[in-house]
């Protein structure tokens, strides 16, 4: 059951980051500073960022998993509360900091971080289910 679980949740952090990102998109493309064309989709775009951004969700998912279960983590309001604190707590700081060097600007951070915080606690809570 336990990688059955890491793949639904690992899913539903993807799913939650196609609304997340379609509604923001046009802050995104803007903060990011992504070239678009004409229709204001991204130049030059590729799959590999979805197959990478999937990779990571499982190998997100997998570590909650383990931490969870370390931790005693096992209902659905358990796990949503420390999903978030992982987003909130690691990623999100860890994404601010490679935008800082990188010269982002902050609302860059902002989205990303957000969907880290917010991925994070839906991946939790589904954890907290299984």
């Amino acid at each position: 059951m336990g990688l059955i679980s890491v793949i639904i949740a690992a899913i539903g952090g993807f799913a939650f980051g196609s609304v997340w990102y379609m509604s923001l998109a046009k802050h995104w493309v803007a903060a990011a500073n992504i070239e678009v064309d004409e229709n204001g989709r991204p130049v030059g775009q590729s799959a590999v960022p979805f197959i990478m951004a999937g990779i990571a969700m499982v190998l997100v998912a997998g570590m909650m998993r383990h931490t969870f279960a370390m931790a005693g983590i096992d209902t659905l309001g358990e796990g949503l509360v420390g999903g978030f604190g992982i987003g909130l707590f690691f990623i999100s700081p860890w994404i601010m900091i490679n935008n800082a060097y990188g010269g982002r600007p902050f609302k860059l951070t902002l989205i990303d971080g957000g969907y880290a915080t917010f991925g994070c606690a839906i991946m939790g809570a589904i954890l907290g289910l299984f």
